[in-house]
């Protein structure tokens, strides 16, 4: 459990081409549970620059970039199609694996996978990806052993999670490792969150 006298700071990688909900899904989860209570601080950290455009088209401004950003005790690296240009970003990987290593915890959200595997968090480890590009992520993270079928999975201090609204469900059981299943149960709750698709679960 987190002291609350010592706030956890939750510190989420943005770029540009990052996938909308991959980042804003767990931004709404640590959010909603800082309202009720839970010692915690949410931000964003930018590479290159703190205004940028998402993969669909959403524009925004993070809250900080890498030379100005607090320390963070978890952070959550998403992903969306700009993962294939900045992944290629000798200077980003470096200094996300800097920013990386000086957490607790290190997470990533469908695609985001890739970025962790470039930085070598996912060596040695089990982890998943969104399904639809289980291929490529793979391929840039050669020595993690990659399962298709879970939401989430954790690893030691690695959780990494699968497409887009998966990283709801990673954040949330973030929430209740660190704050107590009642506040995570309180959370979803109050987001609403009990996922009925019209369509079903067939991929």
């Amino acid at each position: 459990m987190v002291d609350a006298n010592n706030p956890l700071n939750v510190g989420i990688v943005v770029f540009p081409d990052v996938e909308e909900l991959d980042f804003v899904g767990p931004w709404e989860v640590f959010t909603m549970a800082a309202q009720l209570g839970a010692p915690l601080n949410a931000f964003t950290v930018a590479w290159p620059e703190k205004a940028l455009r998402c993969a669909k088209g959403l524009r925004i401004e993070a809250d900080y970039d890498f030379s100005d950003a607090p320390p963070a005790d978890l952070v959550i690296v998403p992903g969306g199609k700009g993962t294939r240009t900045i992944i290629m970003d000798d200077a980003f990987i470096d200094t996300l694996r800097d920013y990386l290593a000086a957490a607790k915890w290190q997470a990533s959200v469908c695609t985001g996978a890739a970025l962790l595997g470039q930085t070598g968090f996912l060596d040695g480890k089990r982890a998943t990806t969104n399904h639809a590009a289980m291929d490529w992520v793979r391929s840039m993270a050669l020595k993690a052993y990659f399962t298709p079928d879970e939401r989430y999975v954790r690893h030691g201090s690695v959780v990494t999670s699968g497409g887009v609204s998966a990283g709801i469900d990673m954040s949330l059981w973030f929430v209740g490792h660190l704050f107590g299943h009642d506040l995570a149960h309180e959370t979803q709750r109050v987001m609403e969150y009990y996922p009925e698709p019209p369509y079903g679960t067939t991929r």
